[in-house]
């Protein structure tokens, strides 16, 4: 069975999507950005301010689901120009540090022009 999550403690959907759906023991969040919950403000304009608040916003999903950080296995990580990959690192290293698996890519545009996004799948049974 699936479960959906919505929490006002992360910014809702932009589009036709849950923030996270579990099913068979794991949790799937969409990509979160640097959106502050409630009100849809940016939050920063930094690569270090925005990878905060999307962390938060992730930490708010797994605690929604009743998981933490250590419970993520992997995550897929977009990050708007390559040149701040080396910050991005030092912020998603606070958070990751059980260190799961991970995909890192530049892309061309993330929605409203933020600087990056990640998504995670976490076990809930662990």
């Amino acid at each position: 069975m699936l479960k959906f999550t919505s929490t006002d403690k992360a910014p809702a959907a932009i589009g036709p999507y849950s923030q996270a759906v579990a099913v068979n023991g794991f949790l799937f969040t969409s990509g979160q950005v640097a959106l502050m919950p409630g009100t849809g403000e940016i939050a920063g304009t930094t690569i270090e301010e925005q990878a905060e608040r999307v962390m938060q916003n992730l930490k708010a999903i797994l605690e929604e689901n009743g998981v933490g950080f250590e419970n993520v296995v992997k995550t897929t990580c977009f990050i708007a120009d390559m040149n701040d990959f080396a910050a991005f690192n030092e912020i998603y290293g606070k958070y990751f540090t059980s260190k799961p698996a991970r995909s890192c890519v530049a892309v061309k545009q993330l929605p409203k022009n933020l600087l990056c996004e990640v998504e995670v799948i976490a076990v809930l049974d662990k």
